[in-house]
């Protein structure tokens, strides 16, 4: 399994969102773009993250920051996510796992001490550049986006 170092240029991608619309992280080119990937919708960890993120968009966008929040859900349950949550966040589909995959966020992680493979819940910051600005793999769903701001500055 890869693994992304600060430095790395990011992969690109192009992801339908919740709305049906595709999404390319290149739409965000010379802008901060923070991707960020969650096992699956509408679960208490991955709600409780999307909840933080949509609760500090605002800030975070006023100091230029993009948010997208990726998982291989399907866009008509994202939607449902959205709907549910109140989320203001863009939600991304990635349902043959390829985006997780080039990211090193798909792969084998230990749940409830046993090796399982699935999503490692993980946290890119993409610089104007197209390179990583930050690399956090195995992520707390709880505060981690307050985490994130602290290290960003904000």
């Amino acid at each position: 399994m890869t693994r992304l170092n600060v430095g790395d240029p990011a992969p690109t991608f192009s992801l339908t969102s919740d709305s049906g619309e595709q999404v390319s992280l290149s739409d965000f080119a010379g802008r901060s773009v923070i991707v960020y990937f969650y096992p699956a919708a509408m679960t208490p960890g991955c709600t409780k993250q999307a909840c933080d993120f949509t609760d500090s968009l605002d800030a975070l966008q006023a100091q230029g920051y993009v948010v997208l929040g990726i998982s291989p859900d399907k866009p008509e349950k994202l939607a449902k996510f959205r709907e549910r949550d109140g989320l203001t966040i863009t939600l991304l589909s990635d349902p043959d796992r390829s985006v997780l995959t080039a990211y090193g966020a798909y792969g084998e992680k230990s749940l409830y001490g046993k090796i399982v493979t699935g999503v490692i819940r993980s946290t890119f910051v993409v610089g104007p550049d197209g390179k990583l600005a930050s690399a956090a793999y195995n992520v707390k769903a709880t505060g981690h986006v307050a985490k994130l701001r602290r290290d960003l500055g904000l």
